[in-house]
């Protein structure tokens, strides 16, 4: 058994050493620039026809890999093959599955750097973002490992006599797992691991902006000692065999990060009984949100300002968690307003792979379309306080934009637009606002920035969401710490990164013997 838990440090870049660290290894991953990624099935490499690259969202001309796309045979190929590999690795002490993801959080500690610079590669990820994200992964990986430990052994039962009974956590079957792009190592590799060490074998399809980083987790696992078979790495379009993957009678769960609309349609098909499917398949989801900080008149202004900017803009505003609603008390609106928008003004919007980059470039064309409708929505919407530029010419760079005197309940307000745009709401009074952060299909996060204990009381109880913060940011959940999952059309609440989430990919079994 480990020791206790503890979350991964942070990189301190302002060390020159560690600044070194990352700029070398930016240097060494532009060497296998172009390098295929075939499907791996079985444990198997696979070329087949259909190739797409990946592209740098800062550089439109730099390809950093091609891969693989699999059709619907080879999707349906490796459910079968994930199918056959969980008969052994069901069966594999817990224990040595959980020593796997050990193994892999050391060497992903030692290359860390290395990964973090394909995030910000390949996602567009500043430093520190990129930082962030695989410190996270490799959390999930040792936090992972400790929860199978607890739970894959006998649990504890009230004890009657003349009676031995058991309780014991199975494995499911096989998982498909569908991660986003915008955390391409943390939450696909929890998602991934979380799966596999609860016993379960996994067809992982790859975000499609993101893939090179998932295939290199994929290779760094089998580094670490888990069977080639227990994976199937499995690129491809959505579109293209989605519906296969989730359908399959053999499929026992699927695991989704991603848009509400996307998850809702999952949902739908995995309710539907396929000839041969004898078990109800089960659906994790995280589905986004749409987000709010609430600000009293009470709160401290400076902070709470600080406290919206890094969670709107960070990582471009390209996460589920990001606020995109500032609720502020009509006393301190206009003052809250002018900090926020000096604060926006100073952010650095440039190629992050330079240190001091603030904020990179959106994911690819589909992302910068999508957010210049709402920019160009949101300038009738209400006052343009600042930003509202965009450059395509050698990378997706929007400006990080604030637009004031936004109605609560127009599309700037209502809708998960995934990027650096933010709507600034006044609210008549503390009820008020939180009537509006609830007026929503979400329930993400959240956060109040309040100095009366009893706002803040009122919000615990009546602030819907599955993660509230006070008087700090609504972004940046640790693992262990925060665990993360939201309420309503945010997903099934599945709490990622804590005590209860592998319970998820496993099934309780009681054997009870008459002594």
């Amino acid at each position: 058994m480990m020791g206790p838990f503890c979350n991964e440090p942070m990189t301190d870049f302002s060390l020159a050493d560690n600044r070194r660290l990352l700029e070398t290894a930016l240097d060494d991953i532009k060497k296998t620039y172009g390098q295929l990624y075939p499907l791996l099935i079985g444990g198997r490499e696979i070329v087949p026809e259909n190739m797409k690259h990946s592209i740098n969202p800062a550089r439109h001309g730099e390809t950093l890999g091609v891969v693989a796309q699999a059709d619907r045979k080879r999707a349906a190929e490796s459910v079968d093959i994930a199918a056959a590999a969980f008969e052994h690795w069901k069966r594999v002490d817990p224990a040595a599955r959980a020593r796997t993801l050990y193994k892999a959080a050391a060497l992903l500690r030692r290359r860390k750097h290395e990964f973090s610079a394909w995030l910000v590669a390949e996602a567009g990820k500043t430093w520190v973002e990129a930082d962030g994200d695989t410190a996270e992964a490799i959390d999930f990986l040792e936090y992972y490992g400790r929860e199978a430990e607890r739970l894959c052994v006998p649990q504890p039962l009230v004890r009657i006599p003349g009676e031995d009974n058991e309780w014991t956590y199975v494995p499911l079957g096989v998982g498909i797992v569908i991660p986003p792009w915008n955390f391409p190592l943390a939450i696909m590799a929890g998602m991934t691991a979380s799966a596999v060490v609860a016993g379960n074998t996994v067809v992982l399809k790859p975000a499609s902006a993101t893939p090179v980083v998932a295939a290199r987790f994929v290779r760094l696992m089998h580094e670490a000692g888990l069977p080639e078979d227990v994976i199937q790495f499995v690129p491809g379009s959505g579109g293209e065999i989605g519906d296969v993957l989730i359908d399959h009678p053999l499929t026992r769960f699927v695991s989704f990060t991603g848009s509400m609309e996307v998850g809702l349609r999952i949902v739908e098909r995995a309710a539907r009984l396929q000839p041969g499917q004898r078990w109800i398949k089960r659906v994790i989801a995280e589905l986004g949100g749409k987000d709010a900080i609430v600000v009293d008149r009470d709160a401290d202004l400076a902070a709470a300002s600080l406290g919206i900017v890094q969670s709107a803009f960070g990582y471009a505003g390209q996460k589920c968690s990001a606020c995109s609603r500032a609720i502020i008390h009509a006393d301190v609106y206009e003052e809250v307003t002018e900090r926020v928008t000096a604060l926006t003004k100073r952010l650095t919007i440039g190629d992050p792979a330079l240190h001091g980059t603030d904020v990179g470039p959106v994911i690819d064309r589909a992302a910068y379309n999508k957010i210049r409708q709402y920019v160009t929505a949101g300038k009738q919407q209400g006052r343009l306080l600042t930003g509202g530029g965009m450059d395509d010419g050698a990378g997706y760079f929007v400006e990080p934009t604030i637009i004031a005197d936004v109605d609560s309940q127009a599309s700037l307000a209502q809708d998960e637009i995934f990027g650096p745009v933010l709507a600034c709401i006044r609210a008549d009074d503390f009820g008020h606002a939180l009537a509006i952060a609830n007026d929503t299909p979400y329930g993400l996060t959240g956060a109040v920035y309040s100095n009366r204990r009893e706002r803040l009381e009122l919000a615990r109880d009546l602030f819907h969401v599955g993660n509230l913060y006070f008087n700090r940011k609504c972004t940046g959940a640790l693992v262990g710490v925060h665990p993360f999952g939201g309420f309503n059309l945010s997903g099934t609440d599945s709490k990622a990164g804590g005590p209860d989430y592998l319970i998820q990919f496993m099934q309780g079994k009681v054997v009870s013997e008459r002594m």
